[in-house]
């Protein structure tokens, strides 16, 4: 009896234990926990370039986005490089002496510092326009595919191109004035200038090397050009005033690649929500950290939507009629 007892108990633990290996093959593998392990913290530093709307919206935005997901467990060494790109360098050698957990880098130089300056701390970057130009990567195809990945704030250069067509269909010429310092805003006047000259356009570009020639290359601009476009250039983004100085009495319309400098010198922009871009790079770097997903395996991501958008006391010192579709800027 005894002997049937532990046979049939035997069985049992057998059936019970094939049980459970047959539940296990069925459920699907678990993903790491989105939230924090216990008693688990993270540091993030965030290089950001230089202080200005844009910037200043993503950094915020990034930051909301991380501490909703992480809460009390992230801390955030925040820096800003007062527009000096080489203090970038500085900047984030310092996160990568201290070993930070991830390191957010606002604008493309500091994204470029912070790729050089590590090649094993997560790097995410925003504010930034083309990542494949930014990093010297040929044939880029969307994922970096190192450490480092991020959100663009490109917005459709076809359609800025289109907005000059339907503000100022008379003009014949279009002056592309930016930092020849900037890759990405190299980028960006190159490729609106084609769309610009399939519309009928002559383009001349403007660059100028740092704020030292502003002034001076924007007045040329504005001598030599019926209107002006600005990409999102960080120099320009924290000098608007230079521009605005020169081109408003001049009566040079500014179409502006971002809703900072439109609000600063500009007349009309396609712009994305700078908060709402750095709130998506939060919810990457809560994935990254928690280990949900690599960085390397994370694709750039974009702003999902534009709005046009124009700048009313600007455009009423002009005599500018609005064309339907835009909303004013909100004034600060």
């Amino acid at each position: 009896m005894k002997k049937k007892f532990l046979c049939l108990a035997l069985a049992a633990v057998m059936a019970l234990s094939l049980a459970a290996c047959g539940s296990k093959e069925e459920t699907p593998a678990q993903t790491p926990a989105e939230a924090p392990a216990e008693g688990q913290t993270y540091t993030v530093g965030i290089c950001q370039l230089a202080p200005h709307v844009a910037l200043d919206a993503a950094t915020q935005g990034f930051k909301d986005a991380l501490t909703e997901a992480l809460g009390d467990a992230v801390t955030f060494d925040e820096k800003n490089a007062a527009g000096d790109s080489p203090t970038c360098a500085t900047i984030v050698n310092g996160f990568v002496s201290d070993g930070v957990d991830l390191i957010m880098a606002n604008a493309t130089p500091a994204l470029q510092a912070a790729a050089s300056a590590t090649a094993d701390i997560p790097v995410l970057g925003t504010s930034v326009t083309e990542y494949g130009v930014a990093l010297g990567i040929s044939d880029f195809t969307g994922t970096v595919g190192s450490n480092v990945s991020g959100t663009s704030d490109l917005a459709p250069l076809d359609q800025q191109a289109a907005m000059v067509k339907e503000w100022f269909p008379d003009a014949k010429t279009v002056g592309l004035l930016y930092c020849s310092a900037e890759p990405n805003s190299q980028y960006q006047v190159d490729t609106v200038q084609g769309f610009l000259e399939e519309l009928g356009y002559t383009c001349t570009q403007y660059p100028f090397s740092d704020t030292n020639d502003m002034a001076s290359v924007t007045q040329s601009a504005a001598d030599a050009s019926d209107v002006v476009y600005v990409p999102t250039d960080n120099t320009v983004a924290n000098n608007t005033g230079i521009v605005d100085n020169i081109c408003r009495p001049a009566g040079v319309p500014v179409i502006a690649g971002e809703e900072g400098i439109c609000g600063g010198c500009g007349v009309a922009t396609l712009s994305i929500s700078y908060y709402d871009l750095g709130v998506a790079t939060g919810k990457m770097a809560a994935k990254i950290l928690t280990g949900e997903t690599s960085v390397s395996e994370m694709p750039i991501e974009y702003a999902p939507q534009f709005t046009k958008k124009y700048n009313e006391a600007i455009c009423t010192d002009l005599g500018l009629t609005v064309p339907d579709g835009y909303e004013a800027i909100a004034a600060e």
